[in-house]
């Protein structure tokens, strides 16, 4: 397997690729796409599809037009994220939003465009396996497993809970749904599809299903850890954006400390949940879980 920045490597390197070519009376849209996409980030997503591939047996060049298309999605919710009427943000990784630099109406344009881009791609993909119906069979269920993650019972679901949810509404339920839901679907997906993609038998998927998830949840109450402790330099985006708009996250609801304290109940459960592997194969989710543990930004 390579290591992560050799996943992120790749991933930068085809990551503008994929975009269909744009008719040039409509090139605001491209600049709006390509501005986002290219601002910087950690590109989590599509290294972890890409991993999961290949700790399965998998190619990753078969699976690198699906971890594009995560981080499309992935990139189109932040640019909704930031808009005034939803988190109301005027930074991202160190830089004035989409909305701030294009206008709210070409973000919006924008942010659609990537999600837009995501699915055709995929589908671009599907049709090129015709000839081999099991590698179909794998792909379709990949796009699926990205399709479902990102919509009505997944990220948006998450989204929608978060932007109703107050910290007067000091419910656990909702907190721990939008905890699995607003990022946790979007993190659990690129594994599960990766797996996927290399054909990995039912055992794998069921050992890594636990291990996404956790991290996926462990992720989220990071930044909500974050959100309370960090600073605008360390996060490149505005924090303590939560306690402002009075929203819930684990961190509010529970405290700090047992924040921390779930979060590595998580980090060592998903590290448990791929025990069963050998050393050299699971080094590379161990040591990611860790870090996740540790992030600063």
């Amino acid at each position: 397997m390579y290591d992560y920045n050799e996943y992120k490597a790749l991933i930068e390197e085809h990551l503008l690729d994929y975009i269909p070519r744009i008719d040039t009376k409509a090139q605001m849209l491209f600049e709006s796409m390509k501005y986002s996409l290219t601002s910087g980030g950690k590109r989590l997503r599509p290294v972890l599809l890409l991993a999961a591939c290949d700790f399965a047996g998998g190619n990753i060049y078969e699976a690198l037009p699906f971890a594009c298309a995560i981080e499309y999605i992935h990139t189109y919710s932040l640019i909704h994220d930031d808009l005034p009427a939803m988190d109301n943000d005027d930074l991202r990784r160190g830089n004035p939003t989409n909305h701030k630099v294009f206008g709210e109406d070409i973000a919006i344009l924008g942010g659609d465009a990537l999600l837009n881009t995501a699915m055709e791609l995929m589908f671009r993909d599907f049709t090129y396996q015709f000839d081999n119906l099991e590698k179909l069979r794998r792909h379709c269920r990949a796009g699926l497993i990205i399709a479902k993650a990102a919509g009505v019972n997944g990220m948006i679901a998450g989204q929608v809970v978060d932007v109703e949810n107050s910290s007067k509404v000091n419910l656990q339920e909702y907190v721990d749904f939008i905890e699995e839901n607003k990022t946790g679907a979007l993190i659990c997906a690129p594994i599960i599809a990766g797996l996927s993609i290399a054909g990995a038998d039912e055992s794998i998927i069921d050992a890594f299903n636990v291990y996404a998830r956790c991290i996926g949840k462990a992720f989220q109450i990071s930044d909500d850890i974050l959100d309370m402790t960090g600073s605008i330099e360390e996060l490149g985006k505005t924090p303590g954006k939560d306690s402002q708009q009075e929203k819930a996250n684990f961190a509010i609801v529970n405290g700090i400390e047992q924040a921390k304290e779930e979060l590595h109940t998580l980090t060592i459960t998903a590290i448990e949940s791929i025990e069963q592997f050998e050393t050299s194969d699971k080094k590379f989710f161990r040591d990611l879980a860790l870090r996740l543990e540790q992030r600063r930004a």
